[in-house]
């Protein structure tokens, strides 16, 4: 009976609490002042990239705070898109308190995660009942990777939450296209879009989900099919005028000058060049095609070598086709593993698919589809940094595993049975929450039992799995109580070492990729060497045949002297 009052709060107290020691990561540092820079300045030349929205919301209890604004410095002023140097300058070194502007932006965040948490609960409700969306809401209110990144400044929970709405809005226009349903599908399509440019995949999406609809009626499914074109037209024109109403504002103070001085120097990326050569004969739809640009450079990304290379079990290279899986595999907790194994040989024992079947299931259906499209498309990406990239298949695939519980709970008829089923799924969603629990406040850094948990996840995989810099203020504990006077520290991340470590911090760049290979000197013995885990394993760089290998394979003959917040390693070279 406690459960619906329990399971909402949860998010945001394991939330709020674990965040309070976390150090800015690689991606705050350059979310954070892009976003206070979009609120405060209305100029979008940093972090375009991304849309805006997300960084928005983290910048709104930063304009009720005195901050001083780093208007004359280069980043600003010259760099193209300067955007790590800025929030280095605007957090660090313009006289801010930068642990009050963490804090405070990502107070947002948190906020949206707990919106997540009740679009979910409210979409299952609506699907199956109470029972259902309560296991549900368990899922995710005790997910470790969604406690970890939904209180940090990044887009990838607030995808989630827009790549959902914006599918439960659609499904409701397809079985009632009425006006309101289609202007609730377009404003819904629109956000989704202006919260992280991975939601374009909804446009095919939405598109097949149309046509295996119609598909799905018996009789005139060429009538049913047309009467949808002129909605769904309508539904991609709310889209787009709500994009070109936001990017507006953005673009207030961002001249037309210095809008196609910045795209003149990505012109070498495929279509920038006549996206650049449009902008500037048509400035009344400069706003839509900076939207257009930053897609085509999320794009690039995407689809292009990372220059450091991506560690995976031990191996470093541009690309793993099985990165993902692998991934899933050991950052969801094990239990999750079992309940939708078990949930998949309920459903499956009896499962026959038919026309009739898909009509009276189009949800589960529609849900299977976008989970095989997203991790399909996720799976092509040279982008492996991060389980937080597949983010928004796990709420249709927390509903399909509860709906396949309910259905494998309600198929037994003996009684006796039917208790012990329930047990069996009640001790997996203990094993579920505690095994989250048991990881707090390090959250970042969870890894399930298949590797050992996450003291071992830095062996296995990094960079935002891990190791994205979050626990630079916790290494600044350690030292202090270590008494330690001097140290060098190799650190990945959007922290600041001598704001947090002063003096007694000695930088060492032993990490190839981040020094053009450069060789070093060696490490002067009888002192303490503080490494990321992300630069300690991502160390062999490729740059067209030559690889460069073997940054730190001497810390082999070393074993860490302390592990802080699971993330950083200090060892003592004697």
């Amino acid at each position: 009976g406690c459960l619906p009052y329990l399971l909402p709060k949860s998010p945001f107290f394991l939330s709020l609490w674990s965040v309070k020691d976390d150090s800015a990561t690689m991606d705050e540092l350059a979310h954070i002042p892009a976003g206070y820079s979009y609120l405060s300045q209305r100029d979008y030349r940093l972090n375009y990239e991304h849309p805006p929205l997300i960084k928005d919301l983290s910048a709104v209890p930063l304009l009720f705070l005195n901050l001083n604004f780093p208007e004359y410095h280069s980043s600003w002023l010259e760099e193209v898109n300067g955007q790590w140097s800025f929030g280095s300058q605007f957090l660090y070194n313009s006289d801010n308190d930068p642990d009050k502007i963490i804090f405070g932006a990502r107070l947002p965040m948190i906020l949206l995660l707990l919106l997540l948490g009740w679009f979910l609960f409210f979409w299952a409700r609506e699907l199956a009942g109470n029972e259902v969306a309560l296991m549900v809401l368990a899922l995710f209110s005790f997910s470790p990777n969604f406690l970890a990144h939904g209180r940090l400044v990044t887009t990838d929970v607030g995808a989630t939450l827009g790549m959902l709405v914006a599918c439960y809005f659609y499904l409701e226009f397809l079985h009632n296209p009425i006006k309101r349903n289609i202007l609730y599908a377009g404003l819904s399509l629109g956000l989704a879009l202006l919260l992280k440019f991975t939601a374009l995949i909804l446009i095919p999406f939405f598109l097949i989900i149309t046509l295996i609809y119609c598909y799905l009626w018996e009789g005139k499914r060429g009538r049913i099919f047309l009467s949808y074109i002129k909605p769904v037209l309508i539904i991609g024109l709310i889209a787009f005028f709500f994009i070109c109403l936001v990017y507006q504002f953005h673009l207030s103070n961002y001249s037309l000058e210095r809008q196609l001085r910045d795209m003149s120097y990505y012109e070498d990326i495929s279509l920038v060049k006549e996206l650049s050569s449009f902008t500037a004969h048509n400035p009344y739809l400069r706003s839509f095609s900076h939207y257009v640009f930053g897609s085509l450079l999320n794009i690039h990304r995407g689809n292009n070598i990372s220059a450091a290379g991506i560690f995976l079990f031990g191996s470093v290279a541009s690309h793993f086709w099985y990165y993902f899986p692998l991934v899933y595999l050991i950052k969801v907790p094990l239990a999750l593993h079992l309940l939708v194994l078990l949930s998949l040989l309920a459903v499956l024992s009896k499962f026959r698919i038919s026309k009739k079947w898909s009509r009276e299931h189009f949800f589960e259906l529609s849900a299977l589809l976008f989970i095989f499209i997203y991790f399909f498309v996720s799976i092509q990406s040279k982008l492996n940094i991060g389980l937080r990239h597949i983010f928004p298949i796990f709420p249709f695939l927390y509903i399909l595993t509860c709906l396949g519980l309910k259905h494998w709970i309600e198929k037994i008829k003996v009684v006796k049975l039917k208790k012990r089923a329930i047990s069996v799924i009640l001790i997996f969603f203990v094993w579920y929450i505690v095994s989250s629990l048991s990881v707090f406040p390090h959250y970042l850094s969870y890894f399930n039992e298949l590797v050992g948990g996450s003291k071992s996840g830095y062996q296995y995989v990094v960079d935002s799995n891990c190791d994205w810099g979050q626990d630079l203020k916790r290494l600044s504990d350690w030292v202090d109580e270590q008494g330690i006077k001097r140290i060098y520290i190799d650190y990945f991340g959007g922290g600041d070492v001598h704001h947090y470590l002063g003096e007694k911090a000695i930088p060492w760049y032993g990490a190839c990729w981040w020094t053009n290979w450069i060789e070093k000197e060696a490490f002067p013995a009888g002192n303490y060497l503080v490494v990321s885990a992300t630069f300690l394993q991502q160390d062999e760089m490729q740059q067209g045949t030559n690889v460069y290998r073997g940054c730190y394979e001497w810390l082999d003959n070393y074993y860490p002297v302390a592990q802080v917040g699971n993330s950083i390693l200090v060892y003592y070279i004697d």
